[in-house]
């Protein structure tokens, strides 16, 4: 268990928080490539507690600023896209995508307040078909090229899904061992094993033993099962689980995250594929009614996703690590 002073250490990623300043660190994938589009060409976009649009311009730039106007606060998702930038609707002032002001139109002709103002803008970058946002201190670092999203060997496909919780709870699932057999008895291999001898131990009794060991990137999370069969995958410091492919969670604020899954399939002959943009979209709704939140929206049960979010979210939208009564196969928490 952790003292409430603790949770909120690692939980809360507003601007000055230990755990928000340390997540501003590591890029995070925040729209898919599709979401510009000339028609289109703003997104809104929470990341961190920080409300910003992400933008494209005439000339093919992308930007990602602070979406309040520096000089009256409106919205920068209205506003208009030029050839040097985006103009805001309210006034005209024209922000490049390095966040410099260009424009303030209704000045003398003369004036060079405009030289004055800088909205607050991030680096972004596009890779894998997706825009990929940096917040920390300059110089931003590279985005890892992991196996998963580079390797030429297979394909890939990325999945968005919203969650209601905060960040923290799926990544303490990527090292939680014992709820694959239980949460997940009826699904996947655990299926295929054939039907679990009591619902409620599933098929743990098939494991021989859960071990765990850090790693220079992470922690690796080891399962032996009594067939002799080995899997192990480990959790990136500090929000990516590996594990057939990759899942970033992405911390939208305290009580909301962006699962972005990069799924890879390798092909069956091992030959190469070339694919500068995989498919992305958005997962299928896991709650009836879709937009709504437990526990007046009800989990459909179906597949191992849904079966992980109904987890996530029923902890609260902020789990109480105070309350909770660790175990033996809790060791990597």
């Amino acid at each position: 268990m952790l003292t409430r002073e603790e949770n909120e250490t690692l939980t809360r990623v507003g601007p000055g928080t230990p755990a928000g300043e340390l997540l501003r660190r590591y890029w995070m994938p925040i729209a898919m490539a599709q979401d510009l589009t000339d028609e289109s060409p703003t997104k809104f976009v929470r990341l961190v507690c920080e409300d910003l649009v992400l933008f494209r311009d005439k000339s093919g730039r992308v930007g990602l600023l602070a979406d309040h106007c520096s000089h009256r606060g409106a919205s920068l998702l209205y506003g208009r896209v030029e050839e040097r930038g985006i103009a805001c609707a309210y006034h005209g002032w024209l922000y490049d995508t390095a966040g410099n002001c260009l424009e303030t139109p209704a000045e003398p002709a003369d004036s060079k307040f405009c030289l004055t103002v800088k909205q607050r803008a991030y680096p972004v970058q596009r890779f894998l078909g997706l825009y990929w946002a940096y917040l920390g201190p300059l110089p931003a670092p590279v985005i890892p090229k992991y196996d998963a999203w580079v390797h030429k060997g297979g394909r890939r496909r990325t999945t968005f899904r919203f969650l209601d919780c905060n960040w923290l709870q799926p990544m303490e699932n990527s090292v939680d061992p014992a709820h694959l057999q239980i949460l997940h008895q009826d699904q996947g291999t655990n299926r295929q094993a054939g039907e679990a001898s009591s619902t409620t131990r599933g098929r743990t009794d098939d494991v021989a033993e859960f071990d765990f060991y850090e790693v220079p990137y992470g922690i690796m999370k080891r399962r032996s099962y009594r067939n002799g069969l080995l899997d192990e995958h480990p959790l990136i410091f500090p929000n990516i689980l590996r594990h057939q492919g990759t899942q970033i969670r992405v911390p939208i604020d305290d009580t909301h995250t962006l699962h972005v899954a990069i799924s890879f399939r390798a092909t069956p002959d091992g030959d190469e594929v070339d694919e500068d943009d995989p498919p992305a979209m958005w997962g299928k709704a896991h709650k009836d009614p879709p937009d709504g939140q437990y526990p007046t929206a009800r989990y459909t049960m179906d597949d191992v996703p849904a079966e992980d979010y109904m987890a996530w979210e029923t902890q609260r939208p902020i789990a109480d690590r105070s309350v909770e009564r660790l175990a033996t196969s809790d060791a990597a928490l």
